[in-house]
């Protein structure tokens, strides 16, 4: 099969490239605009001039405002990276999981639930999505007693670091090592995860009794 080619002899990028791309554009000006506006101010004219694309644009691959919203508001993709590590290895993951998003992209995986009172009614469906794709997830993996509380307590966690570093803009915070920071924090994170495995330093020794 022939490679198309421009005048310049070069391969074009794949469109779907572009359309991921652009889709992805799209959503991470959604996600801006919602933590700092409430949903019925927010115009798909002003997603559009952020994104950089026309208004026509975000119709064609998301349909209309609601649907463009019911994925800004869900928590599943960002769940899936969330929760991605062996449960006993998941505090320090998740911990350097939020603090990577925040410098690499920008962006939270939790910190919109913070805004759902922004929102009205549609906040209950921000913190319908929050409870079921993230807390309730998360607390299926647990064993033990009281799942549902240690899930809570253990994202209300990572929901002030994440406050503390992307609101707060904590200096000493935003100063330190994302890996630094997993190991001093995550055993905080961990030991509501898998209670009765203590805490660790962060040489991985177990603390002296």
């Amino acid at each position: 099969m022939r490679t198309m080619t421009t005048p310049s002899g070069e391969a074009p990028a794949p469109a779907r490239r572009d359309a991921e791309a652009t889709k992805a554009a799209i959503l991470r000006a959604a996600r801006h605009l919602l933590a700092r506006h409430a949903h019925a101010d927010i115009t798909l004219k002003a997603v559009a001039e952020r994104a950089g694309v026309s208004p026509p644009l975000i119709l064609k691959y998301f349909g209309n405002k609601d649907a463009l919203f019911a994925r800004v508001m869900s928590f599943d993709t960002d769940a899936d990276a969330l929760l991605d590590a062996p449960l006993d290895a998941l505090g320090r993951h998740m911990v350097r999981h939020v603090v990577s998003s925040q410098r690499e992209r920008g962006a939270d995986p939790l910190l919109r639930i913070v805004f759902a009172p922004l929102h009205g009614d549609h906040g209950d469906v921000l913190r319908a999505n929050f409870r079921a794709q993230v807390t309730e997830r998360l607390a299926a993996r647990l064993t033990g007693a009281d799942a549902g509380l240690r899930a809570e307590l253990a994202v209300a966690a990572l929901v002030g670091l994440g406050v503390m570093y992307g609101i707060a803009r904590g200096p000493h915070l935003r100063g330190t090592d994302a890996d630094d920071l997993a190991e001093r924090y995550g055993p905080a994170v961990q030991a509501q995860l898998t209670p009765g495995a203590g805490p660790r330093d962060p040489a991985g020794a177990c603390p002296r009794r």
